[in-house]
């Protein structure tokens, strides 16, 4: 059969005493995920039906996995790592390329199994940044590059965090249809997000002939995401592509986010001085020039 993850619950030097066995064998595997290069890992649980059919569909196909993906199968049963890959807990198939998840999505169809990872060895999710977004994207051009799906998340959200091996099987579902991305909107993708109005995560929007449509439900199964992609935005409110911001504007909310993120109230109050003085200086420049214009127009009309 395949590799059980209850095997390592014997061995007691996994990782720091001061944790659980539980938490130990956790952080091993987790570990262990990322120096594999290729791993198929499956979640089950007991008194589950459709885990044992998972389980006797991925041994009748074990030895086609490993000659077609190169990867090792693993059985991992009650295992804590599944909300990390998939909220909705067990049953749960997850494809690890090189430390980056991918989970099937599909009936479980010995065929269909071997073809959806095989399809997919490397990762289909693109990451955006500031730098490359109208580059890649064309948003406010009219999207010559194609129509894009894109996932702002950041760094301190844990659902994010759990949401990326689904967002893999979306790209992976929809690679040959549109282009799926993800952007960290507090970090590479700040003046990005602010652009477009994102102000949270995980948030989802969908960008098609320069509209952006954005993706409301709070349901993430990667079947929601693939039936909005396809034609569910037309069911939404489209928007137009706002105009990328000028360099100066840039330049000055980038810097006033990181004076923010800094929590420092001795910056916060020196940056909100030395505007309030550059604004009475812009507004004393324009007033004179507006008189001196006003005395030009008058010496004319006399």
């Amino acid at each position: 059969m395949y590799a059980h993850m209850n095997s390592l619950l014997n061995n007691r030097d996994l990782a720091p005493t001061n944790l659980s066995l539980r938490e130990n064998i956790c952080l091993y595997f987790e570990g262990f995920i990322h120096k594999e290069e290729f791993r198929l890992e499956q979640f089950s649980k007991n008194n589950c039906e459709v885990c044992l059919e998972y389980e006797t569909t991925v041994s009748l196909i074990q030895n086609d996995l490993k000659e077609t993906l190169g990867a090792m199968v693993v059985q991992a049963h009650e295992s804590n790592l599944v909300g990390i890959y998939d909220p909705t807990k067990e049953p749960a198939l997850v494809y690890y390329r090189h430390g980056i998840p991918i989970l099937y999505h599909g009936n479980i169809i010995e065929d269909q199994i071997v073809e959806f990872f095989n399809n997919n060895k490397e990762p289909a999710v693109k990451e955006l940044s500031d730098e490359n977004f109208e580059h890649l994207t064309q948003a406010s051009s009219g999207a010559t590059t194609g129509d894009w799906f894109i996932f702002f998340y950041s760094a301190d959200c844990v659902l994010c965090q759990r949401l990326y091996a689904i967002w893999e099987s979306v790209g992976g579902k929809l690679r040959q249809k549109l282009n799926i991305a993800r952007m960290n909107r507090l970090e590479t993708g700040i003046s990005t997000a602010r652009r477009l109005g994102i102000l949270g995560s995980p948030e989802f929007i969908f960008i098609r002939q320069g509209k952006v449509y954005r993706y409301r439900a709070k349901t993430y199964r990667p079947e929601d995401f693939i039936k909005f992609a396809e034609l569910g935005y037309l069911e939404s409110p489209s928007e137009m592509v706002p105009e990328p911001p000028s360099v100066i504007s840039s330049l000055f909310f980038d810097r006033l986010q990181n004076v923010v993120n800094a929590d420092n109230v001795f910056l916060l109050v020196a940056f909100g001085l030395s505007t309030f003085v550059i604004l009475i200086y812009l507004a004393k420049h324009i007033s004179k020039r507006l008189s001196r214009e006003t005395i030009e127009t008058n010496d004319k009309i006399k």
